[in-house]
């Protein structure tokens, strides 16, 4: 920034308002830019919805015709004559009942040959069925089938077939029952009215050929732009043909009934015709915004040139360290600015004063840990050890001081329920933490109280691990806590071991023992008991609960 601040040269306000209404109108333009191509994007998402939406809307519709069909051929091929081999009576009956609607029936053998037709009377010479390739397919697999789209020998039109094998119940009539309907008759299934001008419908079959289409002349069939169809994977989506002029958009839905397709297209020009109209809209628009915001922008800058004087000479008192007033001026903002720098004036030596009481209290808490550290040091040091077993014995302890500590920290050295203090140093050793039974009622420590108990707890628990009853699977430990209700109230831990292995009292006593019974007795002004009974050692702690709880004024902040 330095750098790129000296091609700048030393001048006035007013002469940088000029140079700012020359180069205003960049940002202005490059919005306007960025604008018209989020509009372009959002038309373009809505666009390709609408256009998935549509075709899914129609595909839904021929799906629903061709189940109507498969229910029609279900219940035809239940026919008595069918089933009894009456053909001319069968012929008949389905014809009439068919009669007014642009569905036939085909009954063909497994050869293929037509036995009857609906098209024409009942006994006129009939060739054989020109969807070989659905007759394979219902005869091999025994499911009904849609066909693709093909031109019938019989009806001289573009039709499709929905195919149906017989049970051998009806061996005797035929093999495939067929309904066959005309192509064109789906016409009136798909609509342009609510497509961009120019765009079109078409319904495919499974080889992509067109069954029927909007775009399409009557009779005209063929394959539908074959590298479109090839990307049209999946249930429904859309594509652009990026190569087309115009750029043409795809909106294809599959139809559930078969493997057909429904795609809906058109050129991607006519349906943003109103982009065009909004984006000379904006452009006119950001001009006269251009225009206007030169004007203001040089005539606000008039008017904050002497405020920024003001309240620059503010700063620099405040710089200073003084407490200086607020001042006053035309602009209200300005005006804030000023009382705000005053307050922060004000602010400023409250906090300073703050920060050499925050510090004051730092160093007292740093001397009692470092104090603390010492002491366990010099005691592990008069211990015949060697130096990997001290380093590994006050490692722990610190680690065990460190919890302690930053549990503190976090609750800014205003003190930590004592509940909370046990879990912590307990889920140490996790693979004994659910035979520890603690039971108590919630008490605020101190911050000197964590920070001790802390390292009478870790003791406890560490000799217990090695020694005691959680040296053992169904060893236990309970640990309780009570506070008596007199004048002066004192509060007692105990623990005790159950269940593990024969205690007796040890002939020498070690750094841990002094932790637990001169340290503990020692911190809080109280006494300690410690007995190695046979079936567990049992240690009790009485003192003051003042020396336990966190009074109200504790705390660096109700000290400051």
């Amino acid at each position: 920034m330095p750098r790129f601040s000296r091609i700048f040269p030393t001048a006035s306000i007013g002469a940088y308002l000029i140079a700012l209404t020359a180069v205003i109108a960049l940002p202005l333009i490059a919005f306007v830019i960025f604008l018209m191509i989020r509009l372009e994007a959002q038309q373009r998402e809505i666009l390709n919805s609408e256009t998935e939406e549509d075709a899914r809307s129609i595909a839904r519709s021929i799906d629903r015709e061709l189940a109507d069909a498969g229910t029609t051929l279900r219940l035809i091929a239940n026919s008595p004559e069918l089933q009894g081999g009456n053909l001319q009576a069968f012929h008949g009956r389905t014809q009439r009942s068919l009669s007014g609607t642009s569905r036939f029936i085909i009954l063909a053998d497994a050869q293929g040959n037509q036995k009857l037709n609906t098209r024409v009377g009942f006994g006129e010479k009939l060739s054989a069925v020109s969807d070989r390739q659905g007759m394979k397919t219902v005869l091999e697999e025994h499911r009904a089938v849609v066909s693709n789209i093909i031109f019938g020998a019989t009806s001289r039109r573009w039709v499709f077939n929905i195919l149906l094998p017989l049970t051998p119940d009806y061996a005797q009539a035929g093999s495939v029952l067929i309904l066959t309907q005309n192509a064109d008759d789906l016409q009136r299934l798909i609509s342009t009215e609510s497509l961009p001008a120019g765009w079109s419908v078409a319904v495919l079959d499974q080889t992509g050929s067109v069954v029927t289409s909007t775009a399409a002349r009557p009779g005209e069939r063929g394959p539908f732009a074959p590298g479109a169809v090839e990307l049209m994977s999946g249930v429904s989506g859309t594509i652009e043909d990026v190569g087309g002029n115009p750029r043409q958009m795809y909106g294809y839905a599959r139809i559930a009934e078969s493997s057909w397709k429904v795609v809906v297209w058109g050129p991607i020009s006519s349906a943003q015709a109103n982009i065009i109209a909004t984006s000379r809209d904006l452009i006119i628009g950001s001009i006269a915004l251009l225009v206007f915001g030169m004007v203001i922008t040089y005539l606000v800058g008039r008017q904050l040139r002497v405020p920024i004087r003001q309240i620059a000479e503010m700063a620099e008192r405040i710089g200073h360290g003084e407490i200086v007033p607020p001042i006053e001026t035309r602009i209200t903002e300005a005006n804030q600015i000023a009382i705000a720098l005053s307050n922060a004036s004000f602010d400023r030596s409250q906090a300073e004063d703050r920060i050499h009481l925050i510090m004051h209290e730092l160093v007292h808490r740093t001397k009692n840990i470092m104090t603390l550290i010492q002491a366990m040091m010099r005691q592990l040091a008069r211990r015949e050890t060697s130096m990997a077993e001290f380093q590994r014995a006050i490692g722990e302890r610190l680690q065990g001081l460190g919890k302690s500590i930053e549990m503190l920290a976090q609750e800014q050295w205003q003190g930590v329920p004592i509940h909370r203090v046990v879990a912590l140093h307990l889920e140490t050793f996790v693979e004994t933490f659910n035979r520890v039974d603690v039971c108590g009622p919630d008490i605020a420590l101190r911050a000197e109280a964590v920070q001790n108990l802390g390292l009478v707890l870790h003791e406890l628990a560490t000799n217990s691990v090695k020694y005691g009853a959680l040296s053992v699977p169904d060893g236990r430990v309970v640990l309780n806590w009570s506070v008596s209700v007199d004048d002066d109230p004192r509060l007692t831990i105990t623990w005790e071991e159950r269940d593990g292995p024969a205690v007796a009292e040890p002939k020498a006593t070690g750094f841990g023992t002094t932790i637990i019974n001169r340290h503990a007795a020692a911190s809080f002004g109280g006494h300690v008991q410690l007995d190695y009974r046979p079936q567990g050692v049992r240690w009790s702690l009485t003192g003051p609960l003042r020396m336990f709880e966190r009074a109200s004024g504790d705390g660096p902040k109700d000290r400051v």
